[in-house]
């Protein structure tokens, strides 16, 4: 079960080591990849619509990956009458006759490829004072919550298709041709709106003010972005009974006695290990012991680092799901922000990357670290190898553009205490999190 965590701190670990608790989560907006405003998403949307329908584009020939999409679809009985029915069962009284931004809803999946065509050609912007970090989950959250929308986004060659789909939006936004919103417009990644939810991004991260795009190669460059050095130092770094935070995060969950297999699609979502472990012979040492689960927000640092002194034991990379949510997360409460409210779900379903590392201290024995991909690009890029010796707070991998989240797991031998630290705690890389007893 979920419990508050009491301890007593080791020498010079003091309570400023520890996050505060920074406000409540906000329903459908957690991590900042939606905005908060709903005017905003409405003339967000009111603007990709007016664009890919204007008369101009009529016979526009749509990416080839698109096009791809669209036969996948109308030569597929059952997807074909998946993707009619998932905008069917949308009910069509308030306020679910409006998506999710205020826009009338996107009805058909045509339109809605259209959009995917338009979305995967272009880098986000800081529109409208706010970012918009979910331009296809916006799109797609009324169906993801029906029936039919789970079907369909459960399988496996439709989310080949997204796969296909976000690997030309990837292949874009490592290009120079993404760099044209990294610049001080209002509508820039370096204008003051933007600049407000970043503050003293010059003094944080490694960047040239002084030279175009403030010297970053294309948008991925940007949202991959190193701190400078000594802005998150490694405290305890020789310290093997202290576990670090390997992400700059928000605490989502901390669970005790994970069970080796459990039914994660039910309400309150219970971990489910073999099913997060991708089936590995080690999920059976982890039953029973603890997950520590936090998600990174959008404007922050997308880059893992290690947790603990040690030596990675092994490396998975999972293909999974994109935008399945928890079935309870559906109608008649849909979330819409996607994923954000199905965070304990999707580490049994989504693209993942696992890396085990066991500790140089036994008494944590091996610990998993899982960066799971939350929506849209979501790549996970693993930058260790299997038998490589790597120091608490040296970097393991990244996510690429979209939303993330991430799991410590720790076997039933760790007496693992997380020193009070909460859900909704802001903790920044390196800090501090928890500490192990002997055995």
């Amino acid at each position: 079960m979920d419990i508050p965590i009491h301890s007593h701190l080791p020498p010079r670990f003091h309570s400023r080591d520890i996050a505060t608790v920074d406000g409540g989560l906000i329903k459908h907006r957690v991590g900042g990849w939606l905005p908060p405003k709903h005017e905003v998403l409405k003339q967000w949307l009111d603007r990709k619509i007016a664009y890919v329908e204007h008369p101009s584009r009529r016979y526009e020939i749509p990416h080839a990956v698109i096009e791809d999409f669209k036969v996948f679809i109308e030569t597929n009985p059952v997807v074909y009458m998946g993707f009619h029915q998932m905008f069917e069962q949308v009910p069509t009284k308030p306020p679910y006759n409006n998506d999710p931004t205020g826009k009338p809803q996107v009805r058909d999946y045509k339109l809605m490829l259209k959009l995917f065509n338009h979305i995967i050609q272009t880098a986000p912007a800081y529109e409208g004072g706010d970012l918009v970090g979910f331009p296809i989950n916006a799109v797609l959250d009324w169906p993801m919550g029906t029936p039919a929308g789970m079907a369909m986004f459960s399988r496996p060659d439709v989310n080949e298709h997204f796969k296909k789909m976000f690997d030309v939006w990837s292949k874009f936004l490592t290009s120079e041709a993404s760099r044209g919103v990294l610049n001080d417009d209002d509508d820039g990644w370096f204008g003051p709106p933007a600049s407000g939810a970043m503050p003293d991004f010059v003094e944080t991260f490694i960047c040239d003010p002084s030279m175009p795009y403030h010297g970053f190669k294309s948008w991925d460059d940007f949202f991959t972005r190193r701190f400078r050095p000594g802005v998150r130092p490694v405290p305890y770094h020789d310290n093997d009974s202290v576990i670090n935070s390997a992400c700059e995060s928000t605490v989502y969950r901390i669970h005790k006695h994970a069970k080796e297999t459990d039914r994660f699609w039910l309400k309150g979502q219970p971990y489910s290990l073999a099913h997060m472990l991708a089936s590995d012979e080690r999920a059976k040492h982890f039953a029973g012991g603890t997950v520590y689960q936090a998600f990174l927000s959008a404007t922050k640092y997308h880059r893992w680092h290690s947790p603990v002194n040690g030596r990675i034991v092994g490396i998975a990379m999972v293909p999974g799901t994109y935008y399945a949510e928890s079935p309870y997360e559906g109608f008649p409460d849909p979330d819409a922000a996607g994923p954000n409210l199905s965070q304990a779900f999707i580490t049994s379903v989504a693209a993942r990357a696992i890396i085990y590392i066991e500790s140089k201290n036994s008494d944590v024995g091996i610990v998993a670290f899982i960066a799971v991909g939350m929506a849209e690009v979501s790549t996970c890029e693993v930058t260790v190898k299997e038998g490589d010796s790597v120091a608490k707070g040296e970097e393991i991998g990244m996510f690429h553009f979209g939303g993330s989240t991430h799991c410590l797991v720790f076997g039933p031998q760790a007496k693992v205490d997380f020193n009070k630290l909460s859900p909704k705690t802001d903790v920044q890389l390196n800090q501090p999190i928890a500490t192990v007893s002997a055995a």
